[in-house]
């Protein structure tokens, strides 16, 4: 299954410590497909480590899934989205389809995980989906679409990325945005905090912020002035020093708030011809 991603992000994480090469390995951006005659590289940890004591009582279940399964819906995909807060980078969106006899454990929601068990994590829940997939909403696109159609367009290209259409969907947060002819009759059901509760939307969690950090620890060589190895494109202070210095890179969001204050630099902020 691809990673996801656009020409204009460079996925050369040789850089990165614990990173191995794997000849002719697919890489999606943005939903343009490029495949690489030169080696790619991805991480593969060597072990999962034990989970902190703080979260291994809570464990996401099958609840949801198994209610659905019984329901007639064969393929049950959980959906989450991160970047949508971010002041750089792209919206990103992740799909999982998990096996309903088999289970990996150590899976939660990715915001309790540390980077180091996000990471370790993510091949273990790859190779476990019967599918995933992720989809991408460029800076600029969310810039020109705004946020609600930006995760509209990566649920997209994450869906296109699947071999079959799911007979349902279940996703975090109270929001649907999910078009009704990418799901069967089963329909997408909303779940607030249901990255914690339902087992294949943690899974979408990780598999989405491990490609997304990936993504701007990728940028960061490249924007080497706002820290996005550390604050992956959020808002923090180094990264708000490096546009008070520097003003905004080529992959910031330029219709955000933040653009309303460039002391020098002269770029203006984005504004859509009409509200979203």
């Amino acid at each position: 299954m691809s990673l996801g991603g656009v020409s204009s992000f460079r996925m050369d994480l040789s850089s990165h410590p614990g990173c191995i090469d794997v000849p002719n390995h697919e890489v999606k951006l943005f939903g343009a497909s490029r495949n690489h005659a030169t080696a790619t590289t991805i991480f593969v940890p060597m072990t999962v480590p034990k989970l902190r004591s703080s979260i291994r009582s809570r464990s996401p279940s099958l609840s949801l899934e198994r209610s659905l399964w019984g329901q007639g819906n064969g393929h049950v995909v959980g959906i989450d989205e991160v970047g949508k807060g971010a002041w750089a980078g792209p919206l990103t969106i992740g799909m999982a389809v998990v096996p309903s006899g088999r289970r990996v454990y150590k899976v939660r929601d990715s915001k309790m995980l540390k980077e180091s068990e996000r990471e370790a994590l993510f091949d273990r829940i790859a190779q476990w989906c019967e599918a995933w997939a992720i989809g991408h909403a460029s800076p600029a696109e969310c810039d020109e679409l705004g946020m609600s159609e930006a995760q509209r367009l990566a649920a997209r290209r994450a869906f296109s990325q699947l071999d079959f259409k799911p007979d349902a969907a279940i996703m975090d947060g109270n929001w649907d945005f999910v078009d009704p002819r990418d799901i069967g009759e089963g329909g997408t059901s909303t779940i607030v905090n249901g990255d914690v509760t339902s087992l294949s939307i943690a899974a979408a969690s990780v598999l989405a912020k491990v490609t997304r950090d990936r993504i701007m620890r990728s940028e960061a060589t490249h924007y080497p002035y706002y820290n996005f190895e550390g604050n992956k494109g959020y808002p923090g202070p180094a990264h708000v020093a490096g546009i008070a210095g520097w003003g905004p890179s080529a992959i910031h969001r330029r219709s955000w708030v933040f653009m309303d204050h460039q002391p020098w630099s002269g770029a203006r902020r984005f504004v859509r011809p009409e509200a979203q």
